[in-house]
This record gives structure tokens, C-alpha cells and sequence, in this order.
């Protein structure tokens, strides 16, 4: 198995793509923190092996480092955990935009900034954000707030490829399109008419579908294991096409 003796930290594994890639990094081996701030949808990993949970809240800093300071050792860091906010910048708020840095970028800089001492006194690690093709990648229209967040995900992952490339850390990006997740379907059925919501999401994907989770997982594996020991510093597109 690809990732034997690795030990993973997965932010926001209670369902969608940190749920799929805790169960697939497990399959490969690796010993699995899978850590959620909702307790009970960890309760769908219960039992499966190589899996531990743990409730984390990413957006408390002595939290992140009072949890990475009690794995056994720390090889492989997801960071999960976002939020998808709707809108333009004439409909933005304040608050909005500050919570979305908040959760989708300055939590990934506690959690890498607690991984990274341990990471270096092994010898290497790495570190996976969860990024997006709607940023820097593609604009999107009413994604104004998230596309901002994620673009400056991808400039904190290139930063942390640069400075630490020379300590065996490399630090790359999952940018998937459309997902199929509880999310999304969250977002759809917030719409006025939800099954418009969701063909409206199914068009802008060239395949005319939606990925799944478990399509996305596999990419989060690859770039854990030592297959991608000459990767860093990249932002991957899972896109379906979006970005053709």
C-alpha cells in the first residue's frame, strides 16, 4: 500500500471530499486523523480502519495546535475545511468576507504553520490545500467572496511550496470544479426552485455532470504518497473541463 507508516491529519472529514479522502488515504495505509467540527458526521467513519476521529474546530488556533501537537507524528496534512459564499462584490458584506478568510485561508495557515515544526524534524511531509478552479484559475459569476479566498489559497500554497522546499515539504492544491456534496446540495436547496439550482450547476461542467467526491479522493492520495516526490507548489485542476 502507497502510503504504509504515514500518518494523515484530514480537516473537515465528517462528509463530501474530506470524508472520500480520509476513507481512501486509509485504504492505502496511512493512519488517519479524521477531524470534524460536527462530531456526529464523524460518526460515518466509526469503525473503518486506520481511522481515528476527533472533533476540531478549525477556527480555534490553540485547538489546531493542541491536536497537532498530540498526533503520534504528522506526514500528510489535508486542509479541508471551507465555506462557499454566494454573491457579487456590490452584494459582499464585511462580515462575509471576513469569515470566508477567516475559515477558508487563515485556518489553513494555523493548521500548516502547527504541522510544519514537525513535518521538517521528520525529514518531510505534505501539505494538500483545498483550493478551487473559481479564484485565480476561472472566474465565476457570484462567487465573488469565495473565488477571493481561493485564490489566496493558492498564493499561501505556492509561498509554503518556495520556503520550505528545502526541508522535504511540498505543498500543492486540489482545485476540483462542481462536486457533488452535501454542500452543494445545501446551496441548491437554498434556491427558490432547487431543481433548476442543480441543472443550472450540471451545465457549466463540459461533461454534463457533476464529479463526485470519491473522484476527487484519489488526487489527494497521489499527492500524499511518495509518487509525487517531485511535485510542489502546483494547483491542480479536477475540473471536468471547466478550464478547457
Amino acid at each position: 500500500m502507497r502510503l504504509s507508516g504515514k500518518v494523515a491529519l484530514v480537516t473537515a472529514a465528517g462528509q463530501g471530499i474530506g470524508n472520500a479522502s480520509a476513507r481512501a488515504l486509509a485504504a492505502e495505509g496511512a493512519q488517519v486523523w479524521a477531524t470534524d467540527v460536527n462530531v456526529q458526521l464523524l460518526e460515518s467513519l466509526a469503525g473503518v480502519p486506520n481511522i481515528t476521529t476527533r472533533a476540531l474546530n478549525v477556527l480555534d488556533k490553540d485547538a489546531v495546535q493542541k491536536t497537532v501537537a498530540e498526533l503520534p507524528a504528522l506526514h500528510v496534512l489535508f486542509n479541508c475545511a471551507g465555506v462557499v459564499h454566494n454573491g457579487t462584490a456590490l452584494q459582499a458584506t464585511d462580515d462575509e468576507l471576513a469569515f470566508a478568510f477567516h475559515l477558508n485561508v487563515r485556518a489553513q495557515f494555523w493548521t500548516i504553520q502547527a504541522a510544519l515544526p514537525r513535518m521538517i524534524a521528520a525529514g518531510g511531509g505534505s501539505i494538500i490545500n483545498m483550493a478551487s478552479v473559481c479564484g485565480s484559475i476561472k472566474g465565476l459569476p457570484n462567487r465573488f467572496i469565495y473565488g477571493t479566498t481561493k485564490a489566496a489559497v493558492i498564493g499561501l500554497t505556492k509561498s509554503v511550496a518556495a520556503d520550505y522546499v528545502g526541508h522535504g515539504i511540498r505543498c500543492n492544491a486540489v482545485c476540483p470544479g462542481t462536486v457533488d456534496t452535501p454542500s452543494l446540495q445545501d446551496r441548491i436547496n437554498a434556491n427558490a426552485d432547487p431543481v433548476e439550482a442543480r441543472k443550472q450547476f450540471i451545465s457549466r461542467q463540459p461533461m454534463g455532470r457533476l464529479a463526485q467526491a470519491q473522484e476527487i479522493a484519489p488526487l489527494v492520495v497521489f499527492l500524499s504518497s511518495d509518487e509525487s516526490a517531485f511535485v510542489t507548489g502546483q494547483a491542480y485542476a479536477v475540473d471536468g473541463g471547466i478550464t478547457i
